[in-house]
């Protein structure tokens, strides 16, 4: 598979793309910063250097274009004010989705949050990114592209287990970046997880057992 990873320095998307080029997999990483060249390539990816907020659709359609999937993992990150995560966490998102629809790429996997699906009203900068990621994720659901929807809890550093708890219904609890990349490792390999909402936390059963009990 041929995998396009937007945001592909984040410290999510470099552990996807080591996972997926172990297993074979060919992977293109989107980056603004031409400095993190180096560090995609260590990883085993292939830099592309475009800047998501001010590429125009047709750029990232050719950026993107003769891949099978999409995974948006780009955010505005930590320090960065509310508008910045409406350019990012949802412009960002909606701009490659109607890219991957002029590139013909039907796969797309976004990266979303716990508490998107009852986002705060306030206008402090952790509610307003709630808010971008719940109106990004709605423009992917509504969208017909093979989406999935993956919705971690709270990040932590932890070393990966290779297992967690996924299920449909909104959970809050802790889980590791590692355990995250290889839930999205495994729905790529899944055509079957399309057009699901994945709630991610900490748990006991294999990853790829978790995610079967969810497929139709």
């Amino acid at each position: 598979m041929d995998v396009s990873i937007a945001g592909a320095h984040g410290q999510i998307a470099r552990r996807l793309a080591r996972l997926l080029t172990e297993r074979g997999d060919t992977v293109r990483g989107l980056i603004r910063n031409p400095a993190h060249v180096n560090d995609l390539r260590a990883d085993g990816s292939e830099p592309v250097v475009i800047d998501i907020e001010s590429a125009s659709t047709a750029a990232l359609a050719q950026a993107i274009d003769g891949t099978d999937a999409v995974v948006f993992a780009a955010g505005a990150g930590p320090g960065s004010g509310a508008e910045r995560k409406l350019t990012v966490d949802r412009d960002g998102a909606i701009k490659m989705l109607d890219a991957a629809v002029h590139a013909g790429v039907t796969r797309y996997v976004i990266v979303s949050s716990i508490g998107t699906e009852s986002p705060p009203d306030g206008d402090d900068v952790f509610s307003v990114y709630l808010r971008a990621k719940a109106e990004a994720d709605a423009a992917v659901i509504q969208s017909d592209r093979d989406w999935t929807v993956v919705r971690p809890g709270s990040l932590t550093d932890d070393p990966g287990t290779g297992r967690a708890r996924i299920q449909a219904k909104p959970i809050r609890d802790e889980v590791s970046r590692d355990d995250v990349a290889e839930v999205l490792a495994a729905v790529l390999a899944e055509p079957r997880s399309a057009r699901l909402t994945l709630y991610v936390v900490a748990g006991d059963e294999p990853i790829a057992e978790a995610l079967a009990t969810l497929l139709p």
